[in-house]
């Protein structure tokens, strides 16, 4: 078997009894093909063919489309030891937040920053609704599984002893004075502690990607 390089890193296959392309069809192929763009936009449609994709995808299938709530993505960076953090709610336009994580002066992390979203997140959540909070980070889900903590099937909001649970949540909180991204922790229990007691659902799901 031979292998080559490929000369080009954008192609366009028709169907071989294809003889008309419909004017729309080829102005969108020409913007996808001079987009600078280096990534894809992914732009989520459940409408037509498309909504087969979509809801065969890995939130497609945890049922995340079709959320009875608030569905947000977080993520965070760090580069050049410049940490960032971000989150968007699906299918609510421009009311994404993105913010710079501070403390890069003691070590910038991977975790720290993916933390900032997830505070960015639970922010953004009202306690009028339940919230589905998806992350591509499993160490830090483990981190707040640790604070939190009664595994991924407890909701702390229908507990039989919640108000006991409440307050050991608080003195957790207070116990959480060291460690390199003890203060961001502090804000995520403090945040998902308000949520228990609006009587809310928090769901926090790792995925592969966004």
């Amino acid at each position: 078997m031979e292998a080559k390089l490929n000369t080009v890193n954008m192609t366009a296959w028709v169907h071989k009894e294809c003889d008309i392309i419909q004017t729309g069809a080829l102005t969108k192929l020409q913007e996808a093909w001079d987009s600078p763009e280096q990534k894809d936009e992914c732009i989520v449609c459940l409408d037509g063919l498309e909504r087969a994709y979509w809801m065969g995808t890995e939130i497609g299938q945890l049922g995340g489309y079709g959320f009875q709530g608030v569905a947000l993505g977080v993520d965070g960076s760090c580069k050049d030891g410049r940490m960032g953090a971000g989150c968007c709610k699906f299918r609510k336009e421009g009311e994404d937040r993105r913010a710079r994580v501070g403390r890069e002066e003691e070590g910038a992390s991977s975790n720290r920053p993916e933390l900032g979203g997830v505070v960015l997140a639970l922010q953004s959540a009202a306690l009028s609704e339940d919230a589905l909070l998806l992350c591509d980070n499993e160490a830090v889900l483990r981190v707040i599984k640790k604070w939190v903590g009664q595994g991924g099937k407890a909701m702390l909001a229908k507990a039989p002893d919640a108000d006991i649970l409440r307050e050991i949540v608080c003195l957790l909180t207070q116990q959480l004075s060291t460690g390199p991204d003890a203060d961001i922790l502090r804000e995520i229990v403090c945040l998902l502690t308000q949520r228990v007691r609006a009587g809310r659902a928090t769901f926090l799901i790792k995925v592969k990607l966004h």
